[in-house]
C-alpha cells in the first residue's frame, strides 16, 4: 500500500473518495495481502487448526441463523396471509434486540480484524470507513440477522407475492441500520470505556442498575401470589401499550412494519414516508458511528498510559501486597493489569446481569421446603465461567510486548503460570459468590444437598479449565488489546475448543445431579465430584509441570505472536 501512495501526492491520497482509482487499488493491495496471510498460516499446523475451528463456527452460525430465519419467515408469511399488520413491528422488534444482543453474547467467541493499523498508511477516510463496514458484515450478528431478514422478505413474497419491491427496501434499510448501530455502539463504549474516570462512572451505574432490579423481585413474587388482575390495572396498562405503541411507530422498527403495512393497503405516499424517515435514522446512525472513527482516524488514542506526574506518584507509591518473593511481585502485577483491561473487566460484569435476567427461567417447586431447582447454582456457575474464557485461556495474552521481560528474567515459567491461576481461581471465587447471591435472591436457595454438590462441582470444573488454559495459552495465545471490548483479534480454535470443554464440564455436572436427583441420592453427587476434583488437581499439577518445557519450545513462536504490532 506504501507503493501505491507513493504514486500520488499525500494530498491526493487524503482527499480521494471511497471509491476513486486509487482506493480500489488500497483495496485490491489490502485484499492480496489478506489472501497471502491466509495462504502462509496455512503451512502450519495451528493454521490449518484455526481454519477447521473458523470452517465449524462458520457452519453454527449458519445453521442458527437458518432455523432463526425459518422462524421468522414463517411469522412474516402468517402475518402478511392473515393481514393483521398491526403484529408486524413486534417481529421486526425481536429481530432488532437480536441483532444487538448477539454481538455481547458472543464477543468472547469471535475473531475480529483491527483496521487500525491501516492508519499507518496514507488512506483517505472515506476508505477507511467503508473498510470497517465491509469487514463489519463477517460479524455473526449481521449474518444471522442478514439471513433473518431474507426469511421475513421470503415469507412475504410468498404470502403477498406484489410487495416483494416494497419489503426488499425495507428490510435493506432496516439491515443496514442495524449493521451500522452495531458497530457505532462497540465504537462508543470503547471510546467512553478507555479512560479511567467514564469506566469508574459506567461501572457505577452497572452496579447501580443490578442492585436496583433486584427491587423487582419482591414485586414479581407477589404479584405470583395474587395473580388477578382488577379492571383498573388492566385499564392502566392498556393505556401504556398504547402510548408506547405511538412512540414505536417512529422507532425504525416501527417503521419498517409501517412501511410495509401501507405499501400493502396500497398507500405508496405514505410508504415512502415512512421509508424516507427510516433513511434518516441510517444516515443518522452512519453519522455517529462516522464521528468516532473520525477521532481515530485523526489519530485519537485513549490509552491506558499514564500522565508524569501520575507516574512519579505511583513510583513513590508502596505495593499492594507485601513479601519479597516473585509470586507477591506476579501476583500484584495481575491486579493492576485486571484494573485497566477492559475487555476482562467486562467479561468478569457481563456474567452479572445475564445470570439476573436468566435466572427467571428457573420456576420455584417444592412449596414445602421452598427451595428452588437443584440447577439453579449449575447454570449460574456455569455462565460466570464464561466471562472467564480469556483469563483463563489465554492468560499470556494481556503481557503483550511484556512476554519479552518473562523470558529474561529468572522466575520459571511455572512460577508465572501458577501466580496467574491462583489469582484467577481466587477472582473465580469472589465471582461465583457475587453469582449465587444473585441467583439466590432472584429465585431463593437451593437445598443443602444441592449446594454442596454444585460447590463440589467448582471445585473440579475451575482445575479443568486452568490445566486446559495453562495449554492453549502456550499453544494458541493471541494478543489481547487491554483498552478495547470490541475488535479483538482473538483466535477462533482457541475459542471453540473452550466452549467444546465449558459444554463438557457443564455436561457432566447436570449429568451427575440429575442421575442422582432421579435415584432421590443428591448427596452422592458431592462424593462423585470430590473425586472428579481430586483428579482434575492431578491432571492440572501434571500440565503445571511441564510448562518450564513447553514454553521453551513455544519461546519463538510465543514473543512472534505477542510483541507484533496488531
Amino acid at each position: 500500500m506504501a507503493g501505491i501512495a507513493g504514486q500520488t501526492t499525500l494530498g491526493q491520497v487524503l482527499t480521494a473518495g471511497p471509491f476513486s482509482a486509487l482506493a480500489r487499488l488500497q483495496y485490491r493491495a489490502l485484499a492480496s495481502m489478506r489472501w497471502s496471510m491466509f495462504r502462509n498460516t496455512l503451512r502450519t499446523t495451528q493454521g490449518v487448526i484455526e481454519l477447521g475451528a473458523r470452517t465449524v463456527a462458520f457452519a453454527f452460525y449458519t445453521v442458527m441463523g437458518l432455523g432463526m430465519a425459518a422462524g421468522f419467515g414463517g411469522g412474516a408469511y402468517a402475518i402478511a396471509a392473515s393481514e393483521k399488520w398491526e403484529i408486524l413491528p413486534a417481529l421486526f422488534w425481536v429481530l432488532f434486540l437480536l441483532w444487538q444482543v448477539v454481538p455481547v453474547t458472543l464477543a468472547s467467541f469471535q475473531e475480529h480484524f483491527d483496521l487500525g493499523g491501516l492508519l499507518r498508511f496514507p488512506v483517505s477516510f472515506g476508505a477507511f470507513f467503508l473498510l470497517h463496514i465491509i469487514f463489519g458484515l463477517v460479524d455473526a450478528s449481521t449474518m444471522m440477522g442478514g439471513l433473518c431478514c431474507i426469511g421475513i422478505w421470503i415469507g412475504m413474497m410468498i404470502a403477498r407475492p406484489d410487495l416483494y419491491a416494497w419489503a426488499a427496501v425495507a428490510l435493506l434499510f432496516f439491515a443496514a441500520f442495524n449493521i451500522l448501530l452495531v458497530r457505532a455502539i462497540s465504537a462508543w463504549i470503547d471510546r467512553w470505556l478507555a479512560q479511567r474516570r467514564t469506566r469508574e462512572i459506567v461501572g457505577a451505574l452497572f452496579f447501580i442498575g443490578l442492585l436496583s432490579m433486584q427491587l423487582l423481585n419482591p414485586a414479581y413474587w407477589s404479584s405470583q401470589k395474587h395473580p388477578h388482575v382488577s379492571d383498573k390495572t388492566r385499564a392502566e396498562g392498556l393505556r401504556w401499550l398504547s402510548k408506547a405503541n405511538s412512540v414505536q411507530r417512529w422507532l425504525p422498527p416501527g417503521l419498517a412494519a409501517f412501511e410495509l403495512e401501507r405499501s400493502a393497503g396500497d398507500r405508496p405516499v405514505a410508504a415512502l414516508e415512512g421509508l424516507s424517515l427510516l433513511g434518516v435514522y441510517v444516515l443518522g446512525v452512519g453519522s455517529v458511528l462516522g464521528l468516532r472513527l473520525r477521532g481515530e482516524y485523526r489519530g485519537e488514542n485513549f490509552n491506558d498510559a499514564p500522565s508524569h506526574k501520575k507516574a512519579e506518584r505511583r513510583a513513590a507509591s508502596s505495593w499492594l501486597l507485601g513479601g519479597s518473593g516473585p509470586m507477591a511481585a506476579l501476583m500484584e502485577k495481575e491486579v493492576r493489569v485486571l484494573t485497566r483491561a477492559m475487555p476482562l473487566i467486562y467479561a468478569l460484569a457481563a456474567p452479572l446481569l445475564m445470570v439476573f435476567l436468566l435466572s427467571g427461567v428457573f420456576i420455584r417447586h417444592g412449596a414445602a421446603s421452598g427451595h428452588a431447582s437443584s440447577f439453579s447454582w449449575l447454570v449460574s456457575l456455569a455462565y460466570a465461567l464464561v466471562g472467564f474464557t480469556q483469563l483463563f485461556y489465554n492468560n499470556l495474552g494481556p503481557e503483550g510486548p511484556g512476554i519479552q521481560i518473562l523470558f529474561l528474567c529468572p522466575t520459571p515459567m511455572r512460577t508465572v503460570i501458577l501466580a496467574k491461576n491462583l489469582f484467577h481461581s481466587l477472582l473465580f471465587f469472589v465471582d461465583a459468590i457475587l453469582v449465587c447471591i444473585i441467583s439466590s435472591l432472584r429465585i431463593g436457595w437451593p437445598a443443602p444437598a444441592a449446594i454442596a454438590a454444585t460447590a463440589a462441582w467448582a471445585l473440579f470444573a475451575l482445575p479443568v479449565h486452568l490445566a486446559a488454559g495453562n495449554a492453549f495459552s502456550l499453544n494458541m495465545p493471541y494478543r489481547m488489546n487491554l483498552g478495547r471490548i470490541t475488535r479483538q483479534r482473538g483466535s477462533q480454535a482457541s475459542a471453540l475448543f473452550s466452549m467444546l470443554i465449558q459444554l463438557g464440564v457443564l455436561g457432566i455436572g447436570a449429568g451427575v445431579i440429575a442421575a442422582c436427583s432421579f435415584l432421590d441420592k443428591l448427596w452422592l453427587a458431592t462424593f462423585v465430584f470430590v473425586v472428579l476434583a481430586i483428579a482434575a488437581v492431578i491432571v492440572w499439577k501434571r500440565v503445571l509441570d511441564g510448562v518450564d518445557a513447553m514454553a521453551a519450545r513455544r519461546q519463538e513462536s510465543l514473543m512472534a505472536t505477542l510483541v507484533r504490532t496488531e
